[in-house]
């Protein structure tokens, strides 16, 4: 062996262990403390917000399912089609439509409903006398059968609604909406008050400031589905509807069921509308926040990562005779590519870390507030660090690239 090569083999290439590359990485972070909190806090939004997303939309697709359950899949609309003769056939719900559907499995409350169509000079006012307070355009006069007022849940502020003895008897009397009471200036029940639809008087049993399933009945006058008939006459191309309140599982059955048990012998003239599939729009409202939000996430990473480029950038060009220094006593380019790249990657793991617990914090106390239960997927809480220290080591290559690129010689001359 000649003594060139035995000098080769004595002289080691340098090498930089592990241990000392994650000291030299937090020494640098740590160097400016408040200078590294700012640059992490582009990631800490971006991680915070990409949790909150899937944590928020997850909670409220559970809390989608659970109103959906309550209320949407309960209830099943049933609309008449108009294909009879009007003139032989004036109205396709018979009298007795309430009891027919109510006797089906899985029906709490059944009721048909039609809007009235009033005349020009026929108002809903207070008082018979000209210049009478009265309600504006919006308000409407509906008859209702008394199962319609069950399965809308309607509730009342005073009074009472009315009932079958009504329907029965022919009764003219009038549940009224809250808002139209207001505006009628109906304040209590006591002075035994009652509103002129035309010059026909009904007098107010109830006011409702509840319905969760027809909250339009708040703006509107109703009337008992029989006294509409003989005041008015049957509903003609104002086509009457029925409202069904189900349990749950029942309603896909109950409408299909529904036209047959209304008219046997004419079950075309109904068309039976069930609840939409609750899956199919708990995807659809999970897609579109999932979407706007993760939009949000990715620009505040985008954000974050340009923060952290710009801040390694910088410490590359102060740091420049370090450079050189280290050069000079050995360090090879590989070393200092590998030293930035692990203050970026520590900046964005910091802000990973400090994203996540935002993050799941925001998801608990929103729902805390709301009441809901909280659901965050465990992967999401895994992986959202590791999503953090992705975003510090790209926004850190080209800054580590500039430093292993600066030649030794002219480092030290700065």
């Amino acid at each position: 062996m000649t003594r060139r090569s035995r000098r080769r083999e004595r002289v080691r290439r340098s090498r930089l262990a592990p241990r000392d590359l994650v000291a030299e990485a937090l020494a640098g972070v740590l160097q400016r403390p408040a200078r590294s909190v700012l640059t992490a806090l582009g990631t800490v939004l971006g991680v915070g917000t990409f949790i909150a997303v899937l944590g928020l939309t997850g909670t409220a697709a559970s809390q989608i399912d659970a109103r959906f359950n309550k209320l949407t899949a309960t209830e099943v609309t049933v609309n008449d089609t108009g294909g009879r003769d009007a003139d032989t056939v004036p109205l396709a719900f018979p009298q007795d439509a309430d009891r027919r559907i109510e006797r089906l499995n899985g029906v709490e409350a059944a009721g048909v409903c039609w809007q009235v169509r009033l005349g020009a000079e026929q108002t809903v006012r207070s008082s018979p006398l000209a210049g009478a307070t009265s309600a504006d355009a919006r308000t409407s006069v509906m008859a209702a059968s008394p199962g319609f007022l069950r399965a809308a849940e309607a509730r009342g502020a005073q009074g009472r609604l009315f009932d079958t003895y009504h329907d029965t008897h022919r009764q003219r009397v009038a549940v009224v909406g809250a808002t139209t009471a207001a505006r009628l200036g109906i304040t209590t029940l006591r002075t035994r008050p009652a509103v002129f639809i035309g010059n026909t008087a009904f007098t107010v049993v109830g006011i409702i400031d509840e319905a969760d399933r027809e909250p339009d009945l708040l703006m509107s006058v109703l009337v008992p589905r029989s006294t509409a008939e003989k005041v008015w006459g049957p509903p003609g191309d104002q086509r009457a509807h029925m409202l069904v309140s189900t349990r749950l599982g029942a309603a896909a059955q109950v409408a299909d069921e529904a036209p047959t048990a209304l008219r046997p012998e004419h079950p075309e003239y109904f068309k039976a509308v069930p609840p939409p599939d609750p899956r199919a729009l708990r995807s659809a409202v999970t897609g579109d926040l999932n979407q706007l939000f993760l939009l949000l996430a990715t620009v505040c990473l985008v954000i974050g990562a340009v923060g952290i480029a710009n801040t390694t950038l910088v410490a590359v060009m102060e740091r420049t005779s370090e450079i050189g220094l280290r050069r000079a006593l050995g360090a090879r380019g590989t070393h200092i590519t590998a030293q930035f790249l692990a203050e970026s990657a520590a900046l964005g793991l910091l802000g990973g870390l400090a994203g996540t617990s935002l993050g799941t914090v925001t998801v608990v106390t929103v729902s805390a507030l709301r009441e809901w239960t909280p659901v965050i997927a465990p992967l999401a809480v895994t992986t959202a660090p590791a999503l953090g220290l992705a975003t510090g080591l790209l926004a850190g290559l080209y800054p580590a690239w500039r430093a292993a690129r600066i030649p030794p010689a002219e480092a030290l001359r700065r």
